[in-house]
């Protein structure tokens, strides 16, 4: 098995150090291992190190309030992650779970601090990786609904209501106009005398009339039972936004203060890193 330093030659994120450098910083770190199916951490565990990927792969995901699992990310060889609760000292934001046999690096944070003495550059890739996954997840934010509404009333109906929604669907089409004025003619002709059959409701029409009423409130009772299901799945739907936009916000908010506790945190350590430098 390679050393660690020549592991840490391997990741593009400590390619700014030196044979020397790479030497010191691999007496400090270790290289862990983890099993496929393996979790490395939860969601809300404390946060004391970052994970450099040497081999394998890692995936990053969350659940929501509904139990809906959403992958963050797909670490592989020479990404890190769990970053973020390393800069802020938080607990962790998502969990991570290996899906292929990894071995990676563990970077702790006394190992984050020699590494930003040795190397002051890598903070602006450790910087610029985490805007990305913010970014990432801001677009996450706003392409994934928690729940949808067809799904959620669809499939709830029973046979009255799926035949109460064909019926008041097909009663506002013009088909059923054009069926209507066909036989409403016909009925008329057969019974105003102008041929030698039929007369069978003779003008005004009653017979027809008590029929045009009998359908028009079998039909108003099959609509207003659509009308009351629409009205539901309404319901729903409004629930549904404002769960969402309830968690965009939240979120978001959640996204603002981790960038400026990241931001506030590098700047201090580039802060004590040029102070040392002018010495």
């Amino acid at each position: 098995m390679p050393s660690t330093s020549e592991l840490l030659a391997q990741v593009p994120f400590f390619s700014l150090l030196d044979e020397q450098e790479r030497t010191v910083l691999a007496e400090r770190v270790d290289v862990v291992t983890f099993a496929k199916g393996a979790t490395i951490f939860n969601y809300g565990d404390p946060g004391d190190a970052l994970y450099v990927v040497v081999s394998g792969e890692v995936e990053v995901f969350f659940k929501n309030d509904t139990g809906e699992r959403i992958v963050l990310e797909t670490a592989r060889t020479g990404d890190f992650f769990g970053e973020i609760s390393l800069l802020d000292s938080g607990p962790r934001t998502a969990s991570a779970v290996a899906t292929s046999d990894v071995d990676a690096i563990e970077v702790d944070r006394e190992d984050l601090d020699e590494l930003f003495r040795l190397a002051p550059g890598a903070a602006m890739d450790l910087l610029s990786a985490t805007g990305r996954r913010l970014r990432k997840n801001a677009e996450l934010l706003r392409h994934t609904a928690t729940r949808n509404v067809n799904e959620e009333v669809e499939d709830l109906r029973t046979n009255v209501m799926k035949v109460a929604d064909w019926i008041s669907e097909f009663s506002g089409s013009l088909p059923f106009l054009f069926i209507h004025l066909g036989l409403f003619f016909t009925w008329i002709i057969l019974n105003v005398g102008l041929f030698p059959f039929g007369q069978f409701d003779a003008f005004p029409f009653g017979l027809l009339t008590m029929v045009v009423s009998l359908e028009a409130i079998i039909l108003s009772v099959f609509v207003l039972l659509s009308q009351n299901r629409q009205a539901a799945r309404d319901r729903v739907r409004g629930d549904i936004e404002y769960d969402i936009n309830l968690k965009a916000e939240l979120e978001i908010a959640h996204l603002h203060e981790k960038v400026d506790q990241m931001n506030a945190e590098l700047l201090r350590k580039l802060a004590i890193l040029e102070r040392a430098a002018s010495k």
